[in-house]
């Protein structure tokens, strides 16, 4: 492909068209020499040791910790996004620290042992953007016997998936809204989603997936109804987390959901799903 005809990425249904020199709409990835890389490898605006249970996962190793990272950027703008702070910045906006696969999975193996460490979590803003950075640390963290978490909103082609699904231990995945109506709102792709879901789960992963709830937007019967209905059919074992809205970023004036609704809600999936958990209530 010619220069002036720009370098396409393909880790996402985006599919940016980059001048030499461009960053792409999620602000991780740009062209150099011809084609499109990941700028914000190893780029680390966060570094915690988190309870499992916060990525959330609840039936993967309870009561343990995850050495968790995070960079910036994200493919999705969701209005409502809790970490905007990291997500919808780039590498001019944001700081950050310079971390390799290597040092990260050491760090990561010596608090096994101080600190009940099950292995490396890639969260807080959207890891995938950042996927080949997700791969070199996933193998070194396998090689030293440890798990790799991985807490995303799944947005990614299928080529990504299909080389982190057998790397990836856990996840969760946020299934945002029941269709691509919702999708278009938050900008991105319902069927990709759905495939990363179904791709996990077929490969072995102990997969866990997130609602959160908005009012006006995904709080009806029929909206739950419709991604438990999925969910089921990848298997009705999935934990889904019916998750409570509270205002942040571009939504910092809208009203929580109330509880009782995510109540309601949760009931609605436990027709069709054996285990739904409610969160931030």
């Amino acid at each position: 492909m010619s220069e002036t005809a720009g370098a396409v990425c393909e880790t996402c249904p985006r599919h940016c068209r980059l001048a030499e020199g461009a960053t792409g709409y999620c602000r991780a990835r740009s062209a150099v020499g011809g084609r499109v890389v990941c700028t914000n490898y190893g780029r680390l605006t966060s570094l915690a040791l988190d309870p499992i249970e916060k990525k959330p996962l609840s039936f993967f190793h309870p009561g343990g910790n995850v050495l968790s990272i995070g960079s910036y950027g994200c493919n999705l703008r969701c209005p409502f996004c809790q970490n905007d702070s990291i997500s919808q910045h780039g590498e001019d906006e944001v700081s950050w620290q310079q971390a390799t696969p290597s040092a990260l999975a050491d760090l990561a193996l010596r608090l096994r042992d101080e600190r009940d460490n099950i292995g490396l979590a890639y969260t807080y803003n959207e890891p995938l953007v950042g996927w080949e950075f997700v791969r070199d640390c996933a193998v070194e963290i396998r090689k030293r016997g440890l798990q790799n978490v991985l807490v995303s909103n799944g947005c990614a082609e299928a080529a990504v998936i299909d080389v982190l699904a057998p790397l990836i231990d856990a996840a969760n995945i946020d299934l945002k809204g029941p269709s691509q109506d919702y999708y278009d709102w938050v900008g991105g792709d319902f069927g990709a989603v759905c495939r990363t879901i179904r791709t996990l789960h077929k490969a072995g992963c102990h997969v866990e997936v997130t609602t959160l709830i908005v009012p006006g937007r995904n709080d009806a019967d029929d909206d739950i109804d419709a991604i438990a209905t999925f969910v089921a059919s990848v298997s009705p074992d999935i934990p889904l987390h019916v998750t409570r809205f509270f205002p942040r970023w571009r939504m910092s004036d809208a009203t929580p959901t109330p509880v009782s609704d995510i109540r309601r809600l949760a009931d609605v999936a436990r027709a069709r799903l054996g285990r739904v958990l409610t969160g931030n209530c």
